[in-house]
Order: C-alpha cells, then sequence, then structure tokens
C-alpha cells in the first residue's frame, strides 16, 4: 500500500470513528436536554407573584419557580405556594414560620420573633425588623402551618386570621408548591437560600428541589449536541484546507 493510500485509510478510519462518537455525543446530549427539561415541567411550576406581602425576598411581578410538594414535607422557613378558601380565591404566597405545636409570638424586647420561646434571626425582614409591627401569640394546631409575609409591615397573613377559629394558620394540605429559585427579573435570576434562623428547631430545615440538577442536564445536554453537530461540519473544513500528498 502506497503512502497516499496509507493516508487516505487512516483518515477514513479517522472519520468513522469520529462520526460514531459525535452521533453518540448528540444521542446523549438530546437526552439529558429533553429529560431535563420533562423532568422540570413535572416537578416545577411557574408562579407570577401579584403583591408584595414577599419583599424584598420576592417582589411584585417576580416570577419563581416552585416544586410541586407534599404540605407534610414542608419546614419552617420555606416559602410556600398555598390555596385557602379562607384567605381568598386564587395562589398565596407566604413564608412558614410555625409547624403544629409551636407557639409563635411576637414580640422579644429587641424586636424579634420567638418560636417556642426561642427568638428566631430573620435577615429577610426588611431593615432587619422588627419581625412584626404589632404583637400576636398562637399555638399552631397539628397538622396546620403559621404563615407570614417578609413584608411585615404590608402582609395579610396569619396574624389577620387569628380570630377565624384556626389560631390564624393553615391545613398542610392547602400547600401546592414550595419556592426554590427566581426565574425573573434576570438580574436576579438563582436558587432562592434557606434561612439558617430555624435550623436549631426540632425538624430543622428543608432541603433544595432537584433544580440545580435539571439545570446542569439541561446545560450539560445543549453543549453536547453542539459539540457532536459541529463535528462533522468542522472536519470536511480540516480535509479541504489539508495539502495533498
Amino acid at each position: 500500500m502506497s503512502g497516499g493510500d496509507k493516508r487516505r485509510a487512516d483518515d477514513g478510519h479517522g472519520r468513522t470513528a469520529g462520526h460514531l462518537l459525535s452521533g453518540l455525543a448528540v444521542a446523549v446530549g438530546c437526552v439529558l436536554f429533553l429529560g431535563g427539561f420533562v423532568w422540570g415541567a413535572l416537578v416545577y411550576r411557574p408562579y407570577a407573584v401579584p403583591t408584595d406581602s414577599m419583599a424584598p425576598t420576592i417582589a411584585v411581578g417576580d416570577r419563581v419557580l416552585a416544586e410541586q410538594v407534599n404540605g407534610a414535607d414542608v419546614r419552617r422557613g420555606d416559602i410556600v405556594v398555598f390555596r385557602d378558601a379562607v384567605w381568598g380565591d386564587g395562589p398565596m404566597m407566604k413564608r412558614v414560620i410555625g409547624v403544629g405545636g409551636d407557639k409563635v409570638a411576637c414580640c422579644t424586647k429587641d424586636g424579634r420573633l420567638t418560636v417556642d420561646g426561642k427568638p428566631v434571626e430573620e435577615p429577610y425582614v426588611p431593615g432587619g425588623g422588627p419581625a412584626s409591627p404589632t404583637p400576636f401569640s398562637a399555638t399552631v394546631p397539628a397538622g396546620q402551618i403559621f404563615l407570614l409575609g417578609d413584608h411585615r409591615f404590608d402582609s395579610v397573613d396569619s396574624r389577620s386570621h387569628l380570630a377565624d377559629g384556626g389560631h390564624g394558620s393553615i391545613p398542610r394540605s392547602a400547600v401546592d408548591a414550595r419556592v426554590d429559585a427566581l426565574a425573573w427579573p434576570l438580574s436576579r435570576m438563582g436558587m432562592m437560600e434557606r434561612p439558617t434562623g430555624f435550623a436549631g428547631l426540632p425538624g430543622g430545615t428543608s432541603e433544595p428541589g432537584p433544580l440545580r440538577v435539571i439545570t446542569v442536564a439541561v446545560i450539560a445536554g445543549a453543549v453536547l449536541i453542539l459539540g457532536g453537530a459541529a463535528y462533522g461540519p468542522l472536519a470536511r473544513l480540516r480535509g479541504r484546507r489539508r495539502p495533498a500528498g
């Protein structure tokens, strides 16, 4: 076999192997990309925020991604989307402050909320406090949760429903989802950090949902698809530029 024939054979083998690898990359990329989107659509729902009751954490007009969860899985500090006929017709968004059996009260001398007598740090409250402009105290019934908005001066929440017969709380079954991330505006897009102020209480805080894993899968899939699809044109361009010999 002449040198030219051998080079052509080697090039043909290389192109075949390259096409196989690029095809595999595209196939794996499609699985990750489409699988990530399907997974996300099954687990998460987008919600628009119509009021400023959760400001500055979540502002009016923001879009959030909330993981669909069972109400039994929510913990103190979680921001939840819920529906309750007593509170209103549409979905609402508040932060879980107390769970069944907790005694929640406000305020200490330095303006902090307490859960079972233990002061809680709430860095998300505008200006650092007070935890509530009006004092309150309630014991949360079993199977229910006590909810407050972060904007304590404007939020209509459990404090406003203390006379409704449920100690201001709602049943866990009213929870539709738990907020995991801000999706809009782009300048503030990202995961919502779980507050640490409730971590030392029984039950601790919840873990974020699979959004980070889903995002990595979609991005990795896109990179593999683009990289695999680019192999053919790049290989042909390289072949045209190679000098004959």
